[in-house]
């Protein structure tokens, strides 16, 4: 098999999209797992393209990335008090490796031909379609037409917009140092029961 410019491009995508994928999980600061989770969405949108999917390759890029995650970074920008993780790990680590190993035996059982090996029909996938159809050229076209149309989705656009800036307004509010304060205030002082506890204990 020869190797062409199609293979090195995927390579490079995949190291991509692994490599940031892992760094989302393992680094301490948030604000920087945010920046690795885009650059892993932007990976993920690189592999749709080589597998000519234009249109999912713009979903990933304009939801994903566009909307999902910089609405992440937002939320980690105004909540400062989360930006840094003390552990990276915590008591469901166990649980989830397990999870994590069944579902990839799960895919490597579809994609592969392991199950048909091993006498189970219809179940791996057939990616080995003669003549397949040809995705129209238009199809990235016809979605966004199909966006700002009054005839088909402008209206759900227009909302789900909307209610994205009232989540964003809200947190700006909730976050904001009049609003601590003023939660801070509402809150009742310490009993002096509680405070006469603390001391007799530091000192004993």
């Amino acid at each position: 098999m020869d190797i062409t410019i199609q293979h090195g491009v995927f390579v490079i995508f995949t190291l991509v999209t692994l490599g940031s994928a892992l760094l989302v999980v393992t680094v301490r600061n948030l604000f920087h797992a945010a920046l690795y989770l885009m650059l892993c969405l932007f990976g993920v949108a690189g592999l749709f393209a080589l597998l000519t999917a234009p249109l999912l390759a713009g979903f990933q890029v304009v939801i994903y990335i566009g909307a999902i995650a910089i609405l992440i970074i937002f939320a980690i920008m105004l909540t400062p008090q989360v930006t840094r993780v003390i552990k990276t790990t915590n008591a469901q680590w166990p649980v989830a490796i397990v999870v994590a190993v069944l579902f990839f035996v799960m895919i490597l059982s579809v994609v592969s031909p392991l199950m048909d090996e091993l006498g189970v029909d219809d179940w791996n996938a057939d990616f080995t379609q003669e003549d397949a159809d040809r995705v129209p050229d238009s199809t990235l076209t016809d979605f966004g037409e199909s966006l700002v149309s009054r005839d088909r989705f402008v209206l759900p656009f227009e909302i789900a917009s909307i209610m994205l800036m009232a989540a964003l307004i809200g947190a700006v509010l909730v976050v904001s140092p009049d609003a601590i304060l003023r939660r801070d205030e509402s809150q009742p002082p310490p009993s002096d029961t509680s405070v006469s506890a603390d001391t007799g204990a530091s000192g004993d």
